[in-house]
């Protein structure tokens, strides 16, 4: 008899009442389970949701499935087929209604299990609403050692940044916030005191694009610009977009973000009793160190394959794969003209550890990623060592080339019509793929056929 296996996510108000209730649904229709786990719920903090696997034939899976849909709140039911011997795939059934899938009454998580042991990654831009809100640190409550755990006036302000980062969905315009005179004024002081920094101290392409955003989305020193209008102005320079959060994502959701070509941003910004230090990513971080490179094509694709390379792996390579997006990105260092030059958003964002990592206190290491993604990363302190790369671009190949390197059991193409992505597992996927880039080749050669010969270098 054919069997399969379905990962299920029940959500439930009371675990002792009605837990055994859905033990007894499972069994009552001929499943067997295999795995139980409990956890609060991440939609509501009055809820749990139970994790069950179950085996059972089409005929009990069926029954099952139908059992959970009149009686509880499904989150999940995905189907997984264990009678090949191949690669295992999963189904879900779902239809479209808003920002959800349903399959009646049930709100369906959308899940493809490529193989066993592969955690599983999101699919769609959409499916960023499901990791955007598991803040692992600060959000709306902070640590005790918070410039602003004293103050209940900062405390109460974060507490709306972040509410507004936890009803966020995709497709939304970002909420406009009126900042206050303090937060303008915070922000003021950070933006002249950088800016005084960059000529000397930032890499070209930093250079080149600040401009810009001085020019299109209001970035001045008595003004706080609008992560909507940023958004907007990304998308039409290289297709990234900003989404708001409340606080520190883990390595993998924020990576993944990166692999739709978005942006984790938070709203906030740092206690005014102390402008030049914050412990944690602000506004002033993502607005000043980030946002000017993400103007850059190249620097935009590259962000994104790394994204793309965290999709489906172990927690080991994504973390050594964050660690050195860490190194780089965050803290990177490269040689232009002869100088060193700073491309890393933490130290673009932060005038004591812009000074200090050109200086000759700062110890300089050149970046080769199989050493550097055993380094530990710091957060509230400057780092002990930073990685020098001979030039921007340089960084960026060598970093492409370890991601390379990460074992995955497929591969991933992100489609940018669907913002989606296609997992290239089996011959009719990498056939489809193929179609597509023999007629992008074929307009490449067209292209070619056209142009006057002489004078041309290809």
């Amino acid at each position: 008899m054919v069997t399969s296996n379905a990962a299920v996510i029940v959500s439930i108000n009371d675990v002792y009442r009605e837990l055994p209730g859905i033990l007894n649904l499972v069994q009552n229709n001929g499943g067997s389970i295999q795995h139980l786990e409990t956890r609060k719920s991440r939609q509501s903090e009055k809820d749990f949701d139970v994790f069950l696997d179950v085996k059972a034939d089409k005929q009990q899976m069926s029954l099952v499935g139908q059992a959970l849909k009149a009686s509880y709140n499904t989150i999940s039911f995905t189907e997984s087929s264990k009678a090949a011997p191949k690669a295992s795939m999963k189904k879900t059934i779902s239809l479209d209604k808003g920002d959800t899938k349903f399959i009646g009454n049930i709100a369906v998580l959308v899940d493809l299990d490529i193989a066993d042991g592969v955690p599983w990654f999101h699919r769609h831009i959409s499916d960023l609403d499901k990791s955007a809100n598991r803040v692992l640190m600060y959000g709306d409550e902070l640590d005790a050692d918070h410039p602003g755990f004293k103050d209940e006036v900062y405390r109460k302000r974060r507490k709306e940044f972040a509410e507004l980062a936890y009803t966020y969905r995709h497709g939304q315009p970002i909420p406009r916030i009126v900042y206050t005179d303090e937060e303008v004024n915070t922000w003021g002081t950070i933006f002249r005191e950088l800016t005084k920094l960059y000529p000397t101290h930032a890499c070209k392409e930093y250079l080149q694009n600040f401009p810009l955003l001085e020019k299109h989305c209001g970035y001045k020193e008595n003004n706080f610009p609008q992560l909507e209008d940023i958004s907007n102005f990304l998308r039409q320079r290289t297709g990234f977009t900003l989404r708001p959060v409340a606080g520190y994502l883990s390595s993998r959701d924020f990576l993944a973000g990166l692999a739709f070509r978005v942006f984790h941003c938070t709203q906030y910004i740092r206690h005014s009793s102390d402008p030049l230090y914050t412990p944690e990513p602000d506004c002033c971080h993502e607005l000043l160190g980030h946002m000017p490179l993400f103007l850059d094509a190249n620097f935009a694709e590259f962000s994104q394959e790394i994204g793309l390379a965290s999709l489906g792996v172990s927690d080991e390579e994504v973390q050594k794969l964050a660690t050195c997006y860490f190194f780089t990105v965050e803290f990177g260092l490269c040689k232009q003209n002869g100088d060193l030059r700073v491309y890393g958003a933490g130290l673009l964002s932060s005038i004591g550890e812009l000074k200090h990592v050109l200086s000759d206190r700062a110890v300089h290491q050149p970046f080769e990623p199989q050493n550097v993604c055993k380094v530990e990363c710091r957060i509230t302190t400057f780092q002990d060592q930073y990685f020098v790369s001979e030039s921007f671009e340089e960084a960026k190949d060598k970093l492409r080339a370890y991601a390379r390197t990460i074992k995955r059991p497929f591969e991933l193409k992100y489609d940018p019509y669907t913002q989606s992505v296609e997992v290239l597992d089996h011959p009719k996927a990498i056939a489809k793929s193929m179609k597509h880039l023999q007629a992008d080749m074929d307009m490449l050669r067209s292209a070619v056929s056209k142009l006057p010969s002489f004078g041309v270098c290809i």
